[in-house]
């Protein structure tokens, strides 16, 4: 055998051997947590064939006496370059069959050439994490001075490629920060969790006895804190809406979300005739009637169990990607609240900043009052609302389907906010407020006086409500049209196509300051 020969078979064996992750046991362990390894969730991210590895013969920095003698297979973390339907990304998969994903010095240094590709080379970039966190035995010493590069470049790559975190195991300490930063952070729910601290270090510090899954598993971090997006019931699924989401977004910003053949709506725009109830108080489900408007009846919502009283989803129209923000009557009759505006805000920022257009779906009563809510700083919440559509500069339309009440009206980009298209139905009514709360205020004493103070007031509700329907604010010019629910389709569509090359002029700055 040749020299040529013998350097050859080395690497193939060093390549086996780096491949093998952490051994057939821990593979085991593993599966039997229903969790794919870390090569596993790749093969099925990318297009079949098109990964390429970069660092995959790398071991630990060998700092630690303890790790003296230790192999560790690629570091714990794979990194490289693959396709997505045809389109380059990156990606870094934690490998928790090596000391528990845990990130050593090696490792970061690889996903540090990783970052820098991708922002080099407008890249989306993926991360795959399953992380005990820093590798104490590397990191506790001085060293730990010289780390924060990955918190530092991924807020530097905000709004510049695509960001996406699959937390898909345990996402421990300053891991957390990862799916924090990145723009979207999907979850595994039954294996998956994210917090600052686990629970030994929870109870050594504040006492508290707690299980993984209560300190931070998808549940809590899905449906109450809002730092989750979306949970899956396993590896496969999860990575499949990576792939699904990456499809509505450009590769990097300043370019447009890639086009596909349109599809009609599931159902006959007729439907849309009857989604509202006959009495105007009555709840119903608003992602009925958007289903009804875009392509396939097909929504990818983001955060869908977190401040469900607002609809935040990425859909298509006519083959174009928009991104759909939507009163939810069914939930608290659509009031805003604090999650709610904050909720909004992040998705109007992530579609901005790559070019989706906004679709504004009205059927608002206005924000929630009272003392609880002004507590909890409702009115800096609604404001950073303000901020952030004001400050959109995509295509942006509006549909007034039932309520534009308030505040509500403008967060949910009202005239003031410049859509370049307003339009109501023939249902719609546009107001400070409500007919009820007007007349309660307006004609106070007039009720107070009235023979059957019922009546009258009922006899003036109706007669305000004529005040505030669609045609006033028509004949004014305040809307673009009122027109009939079947056409709403075709108007977003009109609207969208109209104002695809629009140019938005905003004052010379270097930043706003967003009410946080």
């Amino acid at each position: 055998m040749s020299r040529m020969q013998d350097a050859v078979a080395e690497l193939r064996a060093r390549r086996t051997k780096a491949e093998g992750m952490g051994g057939e046991a821990e593979i085991a362990k593993q599966h039997a947590l229903g969790k794919l390894t870390a090569r596993e969730r790749l093969d099925l991210l990318f297009d079949p064939g098109t990964f390429i590895e970069t660092g995959r013969l790398a071991d630990h920095a060998g700092v630690s006496s303890e790790l003296k003698g230790k192999y560790m297979a690629a570091d714990g973390v794979i990194t490289g370059t693959g396709r997505i339907h045809g389109r380059l990304v990156c990606a870094a998969a934690y490998d928790f069959t090596i000391m528990a994903g845990s990130i050593g010095i090696v490792g970061e240094t690889k996903v540090t050439r990783l970052r820098q590709w991708a922002l080099q080379e407008r890249l989306p970039i993926v991360w795959l994490l399953d992380s005990a966190g820093a590798r104490i035995q590397e990191m506790a010493g001085a060293m730990f001075a010289g780390t924060g590069d990955l918190f530092y470049e991924q807020a530097i790559m905000s709004g510049v490629i695509p960001q996406v975190a699959a937390v898909m195991g345990h996402c421990a300490a300053g891991t957390a920060y990862i799916p924090a930063l990145a723009d979207v952070t999907f979850m595994v729910s039954g294996t998956s969790s994210m917090a600052l601290a686990g629970p030994p270090l929870v109870k050594a510090v504040i006492g508290e006895d707690v299980t993984v899954e209560d300190l931070g598993g998808a549940k809590v971090h899905c449906q109450i804190s809002g730092v989750g997006d979306v949970a899956f019931p396993d590896d496969a699924s999860c990575i499949a809406a990576i792939r699904r989401y990456l499809s509505y977004f450009p590769s990097r910003a300043g370019e447009k979300p890639p086009m596909v053949p349109a599809i009609d709506p599931k159902e006959s725009a007729e439907s849309l005739l009857t989604v509202l109830p006959e009495n105007p108080k009555h709840p119903y489900d608003m992602k009925t009637l958007i289903r009804l408007l875009v392509d396939g009846g097909d929504l990818f919502e983001l955060k869908p169990q977190y401040a469900q009283n607002i609809v935040t989803a990425l859909a298509r129209i006519g083959g174009r990607s928009v991104g759909i923000i939507a009163s939810q009557p069914k939930v608290m009759a659509g009031v805003l609240t604090t999650d709610a505006a904050d909720k909004a805000a992040r998705f109007v920022m992530l579609c901005d900043a790559f070019e989706i257009p906004l679709l504004f779906v009205q059927d608002v009563p206005g924000f929630m009052v009272g003392s609880k809510v002004e507590k909890e700083g409702i009115i800096r919440h609604g404001a950073k609302l303000l901020h952030v559509v004001a400050n959109a500069t995509v295509p942006k339309v509006t549909v007034v389907v039932r309520k534009g009440y308030g505040a509500g009206y403008y967060v949910m980009c009202g005239r003031g906010f410049q859509p370049d298209g307003l339009f109501a139905w023939p249902t719609a009514e546009i107001s400070l407020m409500g007919p009820e709360g007007a007349v309660n205020i307006i004609y106070r004493k007039r009720i107070a006086e009235a023979a059957d103070p019922e009546a009258e007031r009922a006899a003036l509700v109706e007669q305000y409500r004529g005040y505030i329907g669609p045609y006033l604010s028509a004949e004014k010019g305040l809307v673009d049209d009122v027109i009939d629910p079947r056409e709403t389709r075709v108007t977003i569509l009109r609207t969208l196509e109209l104002s695809d090359q629009r140019t938005a002029v905003r004052p010379l700055r270097k930043h706003g300051v967003m009410p946080v």
